[in-house]
């Protein structure tokens, strides 16, 4: 098989999750013994999120109505797309199951390795992320948004988050660093520090006053900063952390048929496209897993395993099973076309995207009414 290449700064080959699995010392996802609320999600249902570590202590607390901690973070560069959906959705599914939601804009991270201009970072996580966020369900109520580099408006709360970032630099070693991130720069060691900070404040007193499950949804390229956060946080005796807990996602496809780029409009759909512009971009770019003519396609048939329109379906655009497995079957045997393909696929992106836009407009005075409330 095709070597593949999964790290914080970089995806690409083939990935074989099953190995990645095995490399990162992940547990798969075992949807048998899922509680029937999770099953009712499409990521879990379909084996979309596909492994974890420590996920029992979120159940756990789930079942027992015992308060838990969901954290995330966002790096505010380029549009909202499909591809960053999917966290949205497990932030919003986390909250209604109880959840208190933490979300961090990776504000420093970003002006180290991407734009020096923090102004713009802002507007983006704001107009791009917390918006589509709010437009997607998000109770900004339930929920505590900032960027790293204001943690808060408090002055004790904001001493023990970067405090813990400065303290959990004495427990991590310059060869760990290197071993778990490859190359490494000042920048990387302080975003990471950083991104452990994230994870584990909402533990400290100043914040949720006491150690309790916290679940991190990621994808594998994640990773990493989960394990150095895991590490750090046993070893620092001055604060006492109940161990993370992570879940970990396939990608998404870009509709090329590679990795999405937020750098390359080619490659996914921003929630806030003009559906009639999406439908152009799946027609044109989308790839297929169709045969080269109609008639070869009818004989031979589509392979959806590879084909970015089924793709997109699969990962919530259907929320049927039913009809998607009837897809599955119709275009693998060569009853459906890709042409048709497509079409059901920008039907259901259209709805989306028309019904969204409508959620957006009215997000976008939550939003405002939220940000006033934290000057």
């Amino acid at each position: 098989m095709e070597e593949f290449k999964v790290t914080p700064w970089e995806i690409s080959g083939n990935i074989d999750y099953n190995k990645l699995i095995t490399e990162f010392g992940l547990e798969p996802i075992d949807k048998e013994k899922l509680p029937k609320l999770f099953l009712d999600n499409v990521l879990f249902r379909r084996g979309i999120i596909f492994a974890h570590r420590d996920f029992g202590k979120i159940l756990m607390a789930i079942k027992n109505k015992k308060p838990f901690v969901m954290m995330t973070g966002l790096m505010p560069s380029g549009k909202f797309h499909f591809g960053h959906k999917m966290v949205a959705d497990q932030i919003i599914f986390y909250q209604n199951l109880g959840a208190k939601v933490y979300i961090a804009v990776a504000d420093i991270e970003a002006y180290n390795s991407r734009n020096p201009n923090l102004k713009q970072l802002h507007e983006t996580a704001i107009e791009e992320y917390l918006t589509n966020y709010v437009a997607l369900g998000l109770d900004l109520k339930k929920c505590d948004f900032y960027f790293q580099s204001q943690r808060s408006n408090d002055g004790k709360k904001s001493n023990a988050y970067y405090s813990l970032a400065n303290m959990l630099s004495r427990h991590a070693t310059f060869n760990e660093f290197r071993a778990i991130y490859g190359e490494i720069t000042p920048a990387k060691m302080s975003a990471a520090l950083l991104q452990a900070s994230d994870m584990l404040h909402p533990q400290l007193k100043e914040f949720e006053g006491t150690t309790l499950p916290t679940i991190i949804p990621v994808g594998a390229d994640q990773d990493p900063h989960l394990r150095l956060a895991r590490d750090v946080s046993k070893r620092i005796k001055l604060h006492k952390f109940e161990q993370l807990s992570s879940t970990y996602h396939k990608f998404m496809p870009g509709l090329k048929g590679g990795k999405m780029s937020s750098s390359d409009e080619t490659t996914y759909i921003a929630l806030t496209e003009d559906p009639k512009a999406a439908t152009k971009k799946v027609n044109k770019y989308a790839f297929s897993g169709g045969q080269s003519t109609v008639e070869e396609h009818r004989k031979k048939g589509g392979n959806p395993e590879i084909d970015v329109a089924y793709q997109m379906l699969l990962y919530g655009l259907e929320e049927n099973d039913e009809k998607l497995e009837e897809i599955y079957y119709d275009y693998k045997s060569g009853k459906m076309l890709t042409g048709e393909l497509k079409q059901y696929l920008n039907e259901k992106l259209t709805k989306f995207l028309e019904q969204h836009h409508k959620n957006r407009e009215k997000a976008k005075t939550v939003v405002q009414e939220f940000l006033e409330k934290q000057k």
